[in-house]
Formats: C-alpha cells, sequence, structure tokens
C-alpha cells in the first residue's frame, strides 16, 4: 500500500500526530494488523477503499503490532485486526475481524453522520432484510436490520424488523428490549401494535404443552374447554395461528363468554399481532362479528 493523506502507515511514535492531532480535524480510522493474520489481509483492502470512497471525510492509519505494540496495549487489542475511530482526541467507537465493505460503510457513515447517503444506506440494508426474509434468512435479515441500526438506532422498520427475527429465533427478551426502545409516538403505529401483541402472545405460551398431549386430553372430553384453550396456546408457541383461532371458536361457538371471555380476549390479541391487512385476521374479524350479532 502506498502511503497518502488519507491511507498510510504509521508507527507508535506518530500515534499522537496522525491519530490524537490529526482527529480533531476529521475522524481517524486506526487498523491494528499484523502480517501473519490471514483476516487482516482481507480487511485491509476492503477498509482502506471505503475510506477513499469518502474523498476526505475519514481517514485511516494502519499500524503493525509486531512492530508497534504500545498503542495496542493501551487500547487492550486481544486479537487482530481491530479498528478504532477517534474523534477529537478520543477513541469513539470500533470494531473486530474482518467486516464486508458494506458494514464498514454503514460503520463510516455512522462515524462521519453523512445524511443522504446514510438514507440511501437505510434503504438498500431495508431492501436487503427483505430479500432475505423472502429466502427464510432470518440470519441475514437480522444483520441487515442491524446495520441500518448502526446508521439510525431509531429506525422504527429496523427495531420491529430486528425484533421479529428475535421471536423467530426464541428470543423473546431480546425482542422485548427492542420494543422498549421504539420511542412513545410511535406506540400507535400498526406494527408495533403488532409486535407488542407478538410478544406478549410468545410470552404466554412459553409454558405451553405440546398439542398431541391436549388433543389426547380432548379425545377424551370434548367439552374440556380448558384443555381446548390450552390447545390454542400450544399452536400459538409452534407458530400455527390458524389452528389457534380454530381452538378458540370451538371454545365461543360452544360458550362465547367461556370465563370471562378469556377465548375472546385471546383472539383478539392474535387478530393484533397478525394485522388488519392479514387474510386470517379479516376473515377472523367476520367470523366473530357473525358469531356476536347472529
Amino acid at each position: 500500500m502506498a502511503n497518502s493523506d488519507l491511507v498510510k502507515d504509521i508507527t507508535d511514535a506518530h500515534f499522537a500526530s496522525d491519530v490524537i492531532a490529526a482527529s480533531d480535524t476529521v475522524p481517524v480510522l486506526v487498523d491494528f494488523w499484523a502480517p501473519w493474520c490471514g483476516p487482516c489481509r482481507t480487511l485491509g483492502p476492503a477498509i482502506e477503499s471505503v475510506v477513499q470512497s469518502y474523498g476526505g471525510k475519514v481517514k485511516l492509519v494502519k499500524i503493525n503490532i509486531d512492530q508497534n505494540p504500545h498503542y495496542a496495549g493501551q487500547l487492550g487489542v486481544k486479537s487482530i485486526p481491530a479498528v478504532f475511530a477517534f474523534k477529537n482526541g478520543q477513541a469513539v467507537d470500533g470494531f473486530m475481524g474482518a467486516l464486508p465493505a458494506s458494514q464498514i460503510k454503514a460503520f463510516v457513515d455512522k462515524l462521519v453522520g453523512r445524511g443522504s447517503d446514510s438514507g440511501d444506506g437505510v434503504d438498500k440494508f431495508l431492501a436487503s432484510a427483505e430479500e432475505s426474509l423472502s429466502l427464510d434468512d432470518i440470519g441475514g435479515a437480522a444483520q441487515s436490520y442491524a446495520q441500518v441500526l448502526q446508521i439510525d438506532s431509531a429506525n422504527l422498520k429496523a427495531l420491529v424488523g430486528l425484533a421479529h427475527c428475535y421471536l423467530k429465533g426464541d428470543d423473546i427478551d431480546k425482542a422485548s428490549e427492542l420494543l422498549a426502545q421504539i420511542p412513545d409516538d410511535k406506540a400507535s403505529e400498526s406494527e408495533v401494535i403488532a409486535l407488542r401483541a407478538l410478544i406478549s402472545l410468545a410470552q404466554d405460551a412459553q409454558g405451553a404443552s405440546e398439542p398431541q398431549e391436549l388433543l389426547t386430553r380432548l379425545r377424551a372430553n370434548q367439552e374440556d374447554f380448558q384443555a381446548r384453550f390450552e390447545l390454542a396456546r400450544a399452536y400459538i408457541k409452534h407458530g400455527d395461528f390458524e389452528g389457534a383461532i380454530e381452538a378458540l371458536f370451538v371454545i365461543m361457538n360452544r360458550d362465547l363468554d367461556w370465563n370471562q371471555k378469556q377465548a375472546r380476549h385471546l383472539l383478539l390479541k392474535i387478530f393484533d399481532a397478525l394485522g388488519n391487512n392479514s387474510e386470517i385476521t379479516k376473515a377472523g374479524r367476520r367470523r366473530l362479528s357473525s358469531l356476536l350479532f347472529s
């Protein structure tokens, strides 16, 4: 790599001038690497290319820790590659490992506070998340949503989308944490209402029995409404909302107000979770109206 104003190799002796002092003017990335490090050879060209593309809005210095261990030790570098971002003489952010160029760009976008470019990046990552979901690639979708949140930590679509990814992985606590990050003024948005209902359903269904066990109970007694209600919870636990709705309607067809309208309350929560545009919700609401007003 040829040294330039934007990308250069430095030693510990030049850290104060090329990092601390220089970061008063523009952000400076410090890439700690070593010749024996395979991931460093992968990261190097990618991060250099990204930095060059910003035309002076950010600089990169590279430090071989074998020859210059002092500042790597001060910053607590335990493995490489390790990248630290400096602003106004202070380390403000960083990452480890050989990230792809898209993630490096998202990191730098956040660092330099890019306006319209970051908006373009958000749209691109959101589109990538949708594509991943269409392929049932939950991990890929989660990664794209996380990249959006690196650029815009309050992005509603990314917060909701990433929470859905956690729910699909049965990580209810992480999904709840993301729900708590959504601003109060967005609480009435349809996707937030749906997410809140889904989390509530997932929490309610955590202790549900397995469907086969409950079906055995029902074969012995078709009027065991509690078993049928538990069957609905079991179906929810396995993502079978249509099965849950059917079980709840069996109860309501025989006793509309069973157990202080418990079946109806759970049914409405399912409708909230699926959203008003869901065909399942539309059909279910028509069926409920017919039952209520017949």
